[in-house]
């Protein structure tokens, strides 16, 4: 396919339905410009947004991630996760998985129109791609691309080596004022394999007011087109939204020289990789522990809002045999609850001791539990 280049930036009118494709494979980058073409162009013309990440956790703007995510195998990887301005659920992106926009007015915005569209764009390379009545393009009941719902299942790895409770594509929208977009990742040859880790969490005694994610059984559409790439998925999305919206005959490519030409974006691109947005935009969850130790028993109960703890309770039960250590240890778990008031959920920062201060080995015990739990 060939491409025309922006001549400038994006920020030249758009008079006239119009693709555009992004070279880069920065997450923060796409993101931002998602969000800007979204804000920033007439809202009476269809738009199509085509780009893929590299490999990268895309999580919901109402979720939270120490629930929906192993952050532990994410930091052991090398892989950012990044929450996006819509809402949705988790999904994983690699350069095996091409995702798409579709932006059109708030007037005539429907999920299913959106979803055949794409639908019939994989048709033309061959996999006899449908959309069910959730909206999910599916091919032989596997789902390829869907909208993610809530109450996650656990997880589970099939015979055919599929992750039965592993949520790894899907789509999502967003509306304000006259503009609406609708978009989904597509597995085309993603690395199943490696999402058992990034996504299996195990903080069952988390409650969270965010939105959890589905987990689904998916599968890569390669199983049914080998041949198939970034490059033809992206061929046949384009002139899919031709035929069904008009515009020019090639895309505009788009790549991060406009972070240079474009403040709006830049700024966007830094906001998403700040703590405050990244963690701090975590809607209130409280987090269930406990543990035996030698010593006795310590129960956690902490409540966070923002991705601050804003309260923290350590109840100590002593062992059968009493003992003259157990007045200390309830004096050490209520000191203990009182520094963790305002620190960063998981940062611990306020159990951090200055430089030649022994800790007790209660204190050690129960600041190394809550390191590994938090």
């Amino acid at each position: 396919m060939i491409f025309k280049r922006a001549v400038s930036s994006v920020a030249r009118a758009v008079t006239a339905p119009k693709a555009f494709v992004s070279h880069s494979v920065c997450p923060y980058f796409n993101l931002a410009l998602e969000d800007w073409i979204f804000r920033n162009t007439p809202p009476e013309i269809p738009l199509l947004l085509i780009y893929r990440n590299r490999p990268s956790v895309i999580i919901g703007r109402n979720q939270n991630p120490w629930k929906e995510i192993n952050l532990e195998a994410l930091h052991r990887l090398g892989i950012p996760f990044v929450r996006r301005r819509s809402g949705g659920g988790t999904v994983y992106h690699d350069l095996g998985n091409t995702n798409y926009s579709v932006l059109v007015p708030r007037a005539t915005f429907a999920r299913r129109p959106n979803a055949e569209l794409v639908a019939r764009a994989v048709q033309s390379l061959g996999p006899p791609a449908l959309v069910n009545d959730r909206n999910d393009i599916v091919v032989e009941g596997f789902k390829i691309c869907h909208l993610p719902q809530h109450a996650p299942e656990p997880l589970s790895k099939t015979d055919t080596g599929l992750f039965s409770g592993l949520y790894v594509s899907g789509s999502a929208y967003k509306i304000v004022n006259k503009r609406a977009y609708h978009h989904g990742t597509m597995l085309i040859d993603a690395q199943l394999g490696q999402l058992g880790d990034v996504l299996h969490n195990t903080k069952v005694t988390m409650v969270t007011k965010g939105v959890a994610s589905v987990r689904s059984s998916v599968r890569n559409l390669r199983n049914w087109a080998p041949e198939m790439t970034h490059e033809s998925f992206t061929k046949a999305v384009v002139q899919e939204f031709q035929k069904t919206y008009g515009g020019e005959e090639e895309p505009t490519a788009v790549d991060d020289a406009l972070l240079d030409e474009e403040p709006a974006i830049k700024a966007n691109y830094e906001d998403l990789q700040t703590w405050n947005w990244t963690y701090g935009q975590t809607p209130e969850f409280e987090h269930h522990l406990s543990k035996s130790f030698e010593w006795g028993d310590v129960s956690a109960n902490i409540q966070s809002k923002h991705g601050r703890i804003i309260s923290a309770s350590l109840q100590y039960a002593p062992p059968l045999t009493a003992n003259e250590i157990h007045e200390d240890a309830e004096d050490v778990c209520l000191a203990l609850a009182g520094k963790m008031i305002g620190d960063k959920y998981g940062s611990l920062e306020g159990l951090q001791q200055p430089d030649g201060v022994q800790l007790q080995s209660m204190e050690r015990d129960i600041i190394r539990w809550l390191q590994q739990e938090m």
